[in-house]
């Protein structure tokens, strides 16, 4: 902060509006005011920070443009507030405008809905917790990023309106070009009067985006662009014990979706949906994390971002990697108002960093016209995600999609050259109407004589085994590949079959969500195969032995009868594995992250019912989480049970006889919450081969990673 009282130079051409009367009133109070002319600003004028206040974009020209970014490039600091906001773009600071401009009246308390990831910044420094009602009445000219997200900026706070926050209403957004700092506040009422203590929030918070400009740009409240900015952004979060360690994550914020996984020159790429916004759904692009090992991960610079005048300018959403003249390209989603279409990215440097966009997008202009494709309230027709591969000379994919009163669906399509595509008919329909009104995220594998298709339904990820015949899919077997909380999987193709990733959704509200500063994980990695009869086989990838660390239980055998059986480890991050016999109880019951009385924990019971339950009644003490119970099948000839069992943080991923797979969030809120125990209950039963094994994490730049 500079020495002295801070010297603010209010922009205004002409006369003052009532708007800017009212910020040189306040402003006079606190701070050496002068008003300055826009069209006079030299880059060498003696303000510690302009601040532009206006009720209308203003019109930049070029001079002042100049003189301006000079300015705030050489070390000055710039406050935009209202739709002054808009002038980032004429400044050079950011090349997406706001995508929402008006003005609207304030009826309820309503201020800035801060990212904990930057909660100690000094805008912040003087309230306890995100949310910080500024107002609570008014009429307001805004200007903010809704649909969209700035290209350049970072956005440190959204909207919280009464009692619900407003996550994709952008309110504070930070820029830091050559030596200075920019902030855009997109919303600010400094007139008329409000309550208390809304006034007393206002004036603190004004005071504290000010005092921060004018102490110049803090590279902790930087956009991350680098590998410095996402292990700055992801050791922010180092202390949240409810976070993943091992399973892949994305440095902050919302991931969802694997996509276009590829392995290159020895290095495996999995990209992901990502908003870099916040933890929250909207404005779309794909995350990349790369590594050599499936064990230790690196996170990439963002892959794809949304193109502002372009098919994707609303998203860049799910699709898949290959290779085409050598050249890694992907397949995905763009979308723009109500239009989905598929669009073609090729790699433009060996890192799989940066992509450039084919000219010619979207590469299929429109769905079949032949059959009546499903309209939603978001979407003009529901027709996304692809798979593509390259078979008898031709290269074939599949889009996800749904058909009015009938249910989701497979198109497929083929082309000599990834640009131009031929439709070619249903690959697989819905048989029934339970069975998703849209198929999402549709992916084939081929083992042999048989073809396993899965999709995903909005509700679970069913699969089919069978074959192909005259471009359709006949169906010998189904099934589901996960019954927890397991969505939109997607494989990559290694030398020796396939490696399949899910997404593991919260099972937390969104309010949870954004306090943490993160939501979504990947599942580990897992081995998914087709036998000879056409039965599934899922396994952890056997790379994932190099995770463990020190082994806390050695091959050990448990009788269980009427005392539970308390075993001597536990933690936050742990593998297990073993065998368990009912012999004549009715159930055994594993319990993990348990605390001392119990009182927390959540509980995996087997049953003679031959069936696995997570009980998720017990997990929490945050009444946020779900604590509802997930059930699986494990078909008779499976007994005695082996299971497998990765447990991080908020995930418990459960593998059962290498067939089928159960996966539960939940989010222990002690620390002492970290045992395991087992039970027998109605009788008799056995624990055989019981392996406990620490796990270390998966990212090795943060604290909580390896450090060899």
């Amino acid at each position: 902060m500079t020495a002295g009282p801070v010297r603010v130079g209010l922009l205004v051409e002409g006369d003052p509006s009532d708007r800017q009367a009212a910020a040189r009133e306040w402003a006079e109070a606190r701070y050496d005011v002068d008003l300055v002319d826009p069209a006079r600003v030299t880059p060498t004028t003696a303000h510690d920070v302009l601040w532009w206040h206006r009720a209308e974009a203003p019109a930049v020209e070029d001079r002042t443009a100049s003189a301006l970014a000079a300015f705030v490039r050489d070390g000055g600091g710039l406050l935009l507030s209202l739709r002054a906001v808009g002038a980032a773009t004429s400044l050079g600071f950011e090349s997406v405008a706001p995508d929402a401009v008006g003005t609207r009246t304030v009826t309820a308390p309503t201020g800035p809905l801060w990212r904990s990831v930057y909660d100690d910044h000094p805008a912040v420094d003087a309230f306890e917790g995100l949310r910080t009602p500024v107002a609570d009445r008014g009429t307001v000219p805004y200007a903010r990023y809704e649909d969209r997200l700035p290209a350049d900026g970072e956005v440190l706070a959204s909207t919280v309106e009464g009692e619900h926050d407003r996550p994709t209403q952008t309110s504070v957004v930070s820029w830091h070009p050559g030596e200075g700092a920019v902030l855009g506040v997109g919303e600010l009422a400094l007139a008329p009067a409000v309550s208390e203590p809304y006034g007393t929030n206002r004036d603190r918070l004004v005071e504290g985006l000010v005092e921060s400009l004018a102490a110049g740009p803090n590279p902790r409240f930087d956009r991350p662009v680098d590998g410095e900015g996402f292990r700055r952004l992801r050791a922010r979060l180092d202390g949240d014990e409810q976070r993943p360690r091992y399973h892949l994550t994305p440095p902050a914020n919302w991931l969802n979706d694997p996509n276009g996984l590829i392995e290159r020159d020895g290095t495996y790429h999995v990209f992901y949906q990502y908003n870099p916004g916040g933890p929250y759904h909207n404005s779309i692009h794909w995350g990349h994390a790369t590594s050599e090992d499936l064990v230790t991960w690196r996170d990439e610079p963002v892959a794809l971002s949304p193109s502002p005048d372009g098919p994707d300018s609303d998203g860049c959403w799910s699709g898949c990697a290959v290779e085409f003249d050598g050249e890694p390209t992907i397949l995905y989603t763009g979308g723009r108002g109500r239009r989905q279409l598929p669009c073609l990215a090729t790699a433009a440097d060996p890192m799989l960093q940066s992509w450039t966009k084919e000219r010619s997008n979207p590469v299929i202009e429109a769905p079949p016209d032949d059959v009546d494709v499903l309209e939603t309230e978001h979407w003009q027709a529901e027709f996304r995600d692809h798979c593509v591969w390259r078979e008898d000379g031709r290269w074939h994919q599949l889009i996800g999609s749904g058909l009015t009163d009938v249910g989701g669906t497979v198109f497929r399509y083929s082309s000599e050259n990834l640009r131009d595509w031929r439709y070619e008919g249903r690959f697989l329909t819905a048989e029934r109407p339970d069975a998703g009104a849209v198929w999402e995220c549709p992916e084939l594998l081929r083992f042999g004589e048989w073809d396993l298709l899965h999709v995903s339904d909005y509700e679970s990820v069913p699969y089919f085994v069978g074959t192909r015949r005259d471009g359709a899919f006949e169906v010998a077997s189904r099934g589901v590949l996960d019954r927890g909380d397991f969505y939109a999987p997607q494989s990559m193709a290694v030398d020796d079959g396939y490696l399949t990733w899910g997404w593991l959704p919260e099972a937390r509200d969104a309010e949870a969500q954004w306090d943490a500063g993160w939501s979504g994980s990947l599942s580990v990695p897992r081995r998914i195969e087709v036998d000879e009869s056409g039965e599934l086989t899922q396994r952890p990838a056997p790379q994932l032995t190099a995770l463990r660390e020190a082994k806390q239980v050695d091959g050990a055998s448990v009788s269980l009868d009427d005392e539970r059986w308390t075993a001597p480890a536990g933690g936050r991050a742990l593998e297990l594995a073993a065998t368990v016999a009912l012999d004549d109880a009715d159930a055994v019951t594993l319990s993990v992250f348990e605390s001392p009385d119990r009182r927390e924990r959540t509980e995996i019971r087997y049953n003679a019912t031959n069936e696995l339950v997570v009980d998720r009644s017990a997990a929490s003490e945050d009444p946020r989480a779900r604590s509802d119970e997930q059930r699986m099948p494990v078909t008779p000839y499976d007994e005695p049970l082996t299971l497998r069992a990765f447990l991080d943080g908020s995930t418990v991923e459960l593998f059962a006889n290498e067939r089928h797979c159960l996966t539960s969030r939940v989010y222990p809120t002690r620390t002492d919450s970290t045992g395991i125990s087992f039970a027998a209950s109605g009788g008799r039963a056995e624990v055989e081969d019981l392996f406990i094994w620490e796990l270390d994490g998966g990212f090795p730049d943060t604290p909580s990673g390896r450090t060899d």
